[in-house]
């Protein structure tokens, strides 16, 4: 498959199972793609936030895109993340999984170190100059501590340095600046990161979203991509409020033992378990699980939400 520009459409960020022994657990992961390609997703991006990427080895990072890649036979678009801290390390992650199979590669600003703009351009123009598969930048302010400006990106765009965006920054405002000056680079990607605001966004001129909450009800992210881009915007709305509720499973868990990733991560894996998806919902570590009575409430919510 070609890869598409612009990227359109809903593209998850896949979760990554992993077996009680924290390996890959690959027929849970090739299920999971099952799930997603029936429901009529557009692509998907693996190896990002919601994949647990962070926490993989480069081993298990390689496992995932070898698996997918060979599960989905060019059907959609693939992307892969190559997320770490510095330049060469990021281009070593690029080589591994553009040979694995990736058809485009996801990539943040350096972090660790507060970097410099002329910094950040620079590390971009190095990876596209050294990648045979187009670049998107990962605007994740959250992890990186780095905002992309708009006319950072803009310019890269320009350039043919960046193919697209994703924007997880939930900086509606910069977001609209983007979208607004993608229009004079026709085939740059715009794709909002916002599980919350996915309607907004595509109402402003975006591309497609990447949400994570896709991997528990993708037919409803669908469903809203495809009553936006029909016009049908009261539909839209509706259809995000009914996915707004759902999202709460991902604020289930005690924020006195536990942070936001592994309430958020645990949430999608525990409604990914029970609805028969995936064999076992752990998390990687250092994140801890879910309790049985968080869970159980996250139940609850796929109840409500006509899941279960």
């Amino acid at each position: 498959m070609t890869f598409p520009a612009p990227l359109t459409g809903v593209v998850p960020p896949v979760c990554t199972p992993l077996t009680p022994e924290r390996e890959v657990d690959v027929p849970s992961l090739l299920r999971l793609v099952d799930h997603l390609v029936e429901a009529g997703v557009h692509g998907l991006f693996l190896l990002g936030s919601t994949s647990e990427a962070a926490f993989l080895t480069d081993r298990q990072r390689r496992q995932v895109v070898e698996a997918v890649t060979a599960h989905v036979g060019g059907q959609l678009p693939l992307l892969a993340g190559a997320l770490d801290m510095t330049t060469p390390r990021v281009l070593d992650h690029v080589s591994a999984v553009t040979a694995a199979g990736a058809q485009g590669v996801v990539v943040t600003a350096p972090f660790y170190v507060r970097t410099h703009h002329a910094e950040i351009v620079h590390h971009y123009r190095r990876i596209a100059a050294a990648s045979r598969v187009p670049v998107i930048a990962y605007d994740i302010p959250t992890a990186v501590h780095s905002k992309l400006p708009a006319d950072l990106v803009l310019g890269l765009a320009g350039d043919g340095v960046l193919a697209g965006i994703k924007d997880s920054s939930s900086d509606l405002a910069a977001f609209r600046a983007v979208v607004t000056g993608a229009r004079a680079h026709p085939g740059f990607s715009v794709l909002t990161g916002s599980e919350l605001i996915a309607d907004a966004a595509l109402a402003l001129g975006a591309d497609g979203a990447v949400p994570g909450l896709a991997n528990v009800d993708p037919h409803g992210y669908v469903r809203l991509y495809r009553r936006s881009r029909a016009g049908d915007w009261e539909g839209a709305r509706a259809e995000q409020e009914r996915l707004c509720a759902l999202s709460g499973l991902t604020e289930v868990a005690d924020p006195g033992r536990m942070g936001d990733s592994s309430s958020a991560l645990g949430a999608f894996k525990a409604a990914l378990h029970l609805r028969g998806v995936i064999d076992c919902p752990v998390t990687a570590e250092p994140q801890v699980p879910l309790s049985g009575d968080e869970v159980e409430k996250v139940g609850r919510f796929l109840v409500a939400a006509g899941l279960s």
